[in-house]
């Protein structure tokens, strides 16, 4: 089997490879990024694509028995044609060059943010309409790309598309780039630890899930290998509420009504000091909790690890600066480039 991860540089995409690596059914993969990095991965191969500009997508596919698309931008967040670019123009053009190419599948890496507002004291599948949360420009975008994807399937109904929609993804290795991307440089990496966190919010709305990497990338490899088709919902146990994060990081909760939440973040993105715009915290509170029943029974998948131990894992590779080399993971979050940063506008680039 010969296999193209397009985004295969981040968080997921390394995870993936690795996966690849181990699957004695998988004998060549080609690795599509906008920069091609140092590291290396057994069977993979480097390529360089921009899914926004690249003309030679279905050349670049041909002759593959699986396309996965990975590929998102989440900075600069204040560019949104940039954004919509590469990401729901961008994903456009990669189903279609898969199709033109004569790829037999597809796996698209859709997301939780997908889903429209939704309950979060249980559990639903994915049935669950993806119209996504208005206000967010990452759920607005990951809503589009599903609509475009329902409807490549409908012209080309030969193609096994399959789209897996996680929790929050967190590693290791991918502090450095999650840190640049939705933290911003005013935080000192020493405090990034959890007996310096006394307090988290009590918001009986402030309820989501997460899944570490790697346990996606086998969720991914299990797409890409199994003859299945559809959605499948990817996160783990147990799900994140005020009380499990109190817990974990043995800290208070705090009752911090939703509107303060969300206002909080509003003045922090409008002063420049974080890169993230308020949309992220109107997802966090309104996406519902998933039942990931379809990718046990279907896809054969269960996560190695918990929530909770992906994300101390987070925390402590955000503390040491922690990274891979290749350009979106890399730990290159020294004071010259957080200086840089502040002096162009926290989520300018």
């Amino acid at each position: 089997m010969h296999v193209v991860v397009v985004g295969a540089t981040g968080n997921v995409g390394t995870s993936l490879l690795r996966a690849l690596a181990d699957d004695p059914e998988v004998e060549s993969v080609l690795g599509l990024a906008r920069r091609s990095p140092a590291m290396r991965f057994p069977k993979t191969q480097w390529g360089q694509v921009d899914v926004a500009t690249s003309a030679d997508l279905a050349d670049r596919f041909a002759g593959a028995d699986a396309v996965v698309h990975l590929a998102w931008l989440i900075q600069p967040g204040r560019d949104l044609e940039a954004l919509h670019a590469v990401n729901v123009e961008g994903s456009r053009r990669v189903f279609e060059a898969t199709v033109r190419a004569g790829v037999p599948a597809l796996v698209y890496a859709s997301s939780v943010g997908a889903y429209a507002p939704g309950p979060k004291d249980r559990a639903v599948d994915e049935s669950w309409p993806t119209t996504g949360i208005e206000s967010a420009t990452y759920s607005r975008h990951k809503a589009a790309v599903e609509r475009i994807l329902d409807r490549v399937e409908e012209e080309a109904p030969s193609l096994r598309a399959v789209r897996l929609r996680p929790g929050l993804v967190f590693k290791r290795d991918a502090a450095s780039e999650i840190r640049r991307l939705f933290v911003g440089p005013l935080l000192p990496s020493p405090l990034v630890r959890p007996a310096l966190i006394p307090a988290v919010p009590d918001d009986p709305r402030l309820v989501f899930q997460a899944v570490h990497s790697l346990d996606v990338g086998e969720a991914f490899r299990l797409a890409v290998t199994r003859d299945v088709r559809g959605a499948f919902n990817v996160a783990a146990e147990p799900i994140l509420d005020p009380h499990e994060l109190a817990s974990m990081l043995g800290a208070r909760r705090v009752r911090v009504p939703s509107k303060v939440l969300r206002g909080a973040a509003a003045v922090s993105w409008r002063l420049r000091l974080q890169p993230s715009e308020p949309g992220w915290v109107d997802m966090a509170l309104n996406v519902p909790i998933m039942d990931c029943t379809r990718a046990r029974e279907e896809l054969g998948w269960r996560p190695r690890h918990t929530s909770v131990e992906a994300l101390r894992e987070l925390l402590e590779g955000m503390r040491n600066r922690a990274g891979i080399d290749t350009p979106p993971l890399a730990p290159g979050t020294g004071w010259a480039l957080r200086i840089r940063e502040l002096l162009t506008g926290v989520g300018s680039r």
